[in-house]
Parts: C-alpha cells; structure tokens; sequence
C-alpha cells in the first residue's frame, strides 16, 4: 500500500545536530516519496509545533533529553489529543524501555547506528502504512457496532410491540370462537368469516414481524441486492 500524501510531514525530535542533518540526507535520497523534516532540538520546542502544525504525519524522536525524556513527551501528546504515530530513536537495545514506550503506543523503534537511507524512510513509510491500515479496520468495526446497536434497538421495540398486540389479539380470538358457538345467521355467519380473514391476516403479519431476521437488513442504504 502506498501513502497517499504527495509530501511526509516528519517531525524529528533530537538535541544532536549532526544526526539531525544525517537524518535530512536520508530522508532526500530517498526518492519514492518527498519527505518535510521539521527539526526541534527539545520537547517544549516540538510540543510548541505540534500544537500549531496539524499536518505533521509521524513523529521521530530520541529519547534522552537535558530536561525530559522520550516516555513524558508520548504522555503530553497524548494530553494535547494528537494521534501522531511516533518511532523512537535510541543508542542502544533497551528491551525494558520499548515495552514501556509500546505501552504508550510508539508504533517502531530503530537503532541509530542503524539508520541509514534505505531503513529509516522504509520504517517511516511502512508504520505510516500499519497505521492507516488499523484506522479503517476501526472505522468498520464501529460501523458495524452501530449497526448490531441499531438492529438491537429494533428487536426491543419489537419484543415490545408484539406483546402489545399479544393479549388484545388473544382476547378477540377467544370471543371469536365463543360467537362461533352461538346460533347465528347466514348473514351473521358471513360477517363472522370475513372477520376472522381480516384477523389471521394480523395475527400472521405478527408473528412475521416477531420473526424477522435482523442480519439481513441493511442499515446503510447500499443496494439490497448487492448483499445477496
């Protein structure tokens, strides 16, 4: 799958001037995608452009820093409400360090000895990918929640109606059959059957509406036949 964007917003977070230029020729060599680098050398001063840039794509950044550290700053992003995936860059292999910070939902982690102009663009590329690949398997499981949720509300108000006409339509047939027994006129009797016709019919419309299946109705207006 490839990223839809003509230009990658990448915000690198990194108190170390070289590698913020080693990052920048990494990002230009690679020519299947254009690639923004937005270099902040702190937090605060990445926190602050965060706040005001809203097309910022994917995060890049160290994890040690003079006044924080990488865990903090996934926390005040997550304060500010910005969903921006995040790899972190780290010195060394810290097993302990990557199950925290995937608690906190950094997507990938690399190496800094590592990085060079093949697997740092391909890194960023490929989470972008997973991320955009999770946000529409989200998006139909909350569309078909709202669905079972809207077919639920429909089986109670069902439930409810059925009831409703259970017991009048249990007393009129009951006084049917009594009438039934009586003495009656060829006219009375005539009368008695085109009731009882219009009755069944009721009685069948019911019970087709108690049975309705509600997993084949479509909630979503697309073309019945399509579901076929």
């Amino acid at each position: 799958m490839n990223i839809q964007k003509k230009h990658i917003q990448v915000l690198l977070v990194d108190d170390d001037t070289v590698f913020a230029k080693a990052t920048q020729v990494f990002l230009n060599k690679y020519h299947r995608h254009k690639f923004i680098l937005i270099w902040k050398d702190s937090v605060e001063s990445a926190l602050a452009e965060i706040a005001q840039n809203q097309g910022i794509d994917i995060i890049l950044t160290d994890y040690y820093f003079p006044t924080s550290n990488g865990l903090e700053f996934c926390l005040q992003l997550d304060e500010l409400g910005r969903a921006i995936p995040i790899i972190f860059l780290t010195a060394t292999r810290d097993f302990k360090l990557a199950v925290e910070a995937m608690k906190l939902g950094v997507e990938d982690f690399l190496l800094k000895t590592e990085m060079n102009e093949t697997l740092l663009p391909r890194t960023i590329i490929s989470v972008l990918d997973r991320v955009k690949i999770r946000k529409q398997k989200q998006a139909i499981e909350k569309r078909l929640a709202m669905a079972e949720n809207q077919a639920q509300a429909i089986r109670e108000l069902v439930v409810t109606v059925c009831h409703e006409f259970n017991n009048p339509l249990a007393a009129v047939k009951i006084s049917f059959d009594l009438l039934l027994r009586q003495a009656l006129q060829k006219d009375e009797f005539e009368i008695l059957e085109s009731f009882e016709s219009r009755f069944n019919k009721i009685d069948t419309e019911i019970k087709r509406l108690r049975d309705l299946n509600f997993e084949r109705i479509n909630f979503h207006g697309e073309n019945p036949s399509s579901t076929l």
